[in-house]
């Protein structure tokens, strides 16, 4: 029983930073044009991670494509900018999107 609740707790612990960081897309509507797992109006967060994977600088780069917005990488329909991200969330977002493989 106590190493099922360790079990628990652990996987808990994993989990629930990838949970908030859902969350964290999810308020920023963030979600309301990408999926993880499919291409809604842009592409699934699995894409992004696959395209970036590895690539130095990745967070940096993606972060700002949230903050600023972009155009023409994923398709003709542009990404608008997203003033209600802060630098730091921006970043944390990255993050969890480039964890998505």
């Amino acid at each position: 029983m106590k190493r099922t609740l360790i079990t628990l707790a652990m996987t808990l612990s994993v989990a629930a930073p990838a949970m908030a960081d859902l969350a964290l897309a999810t308020s920023k509507n963030c979600m309301a044009c990408h999926a993880v797992d499919k291409k809604l109006v842009g592409p699934a967060y699995k894409d992004v991670a696959a395209k970036y994977a590895g690539q130095k600088g990745a967070v940096d780069k993606l972060a700002a494509k949230i903050v600023k917005g972009g155009s023409g990488v994923w398709g003709p329909v542009p990404m608008p900018a997203n003033v209600q991200v802060s630098e730091a969330e921006s970043k944390k977002l990255a993050a969890w999107v480039l964890t998505l493989k």
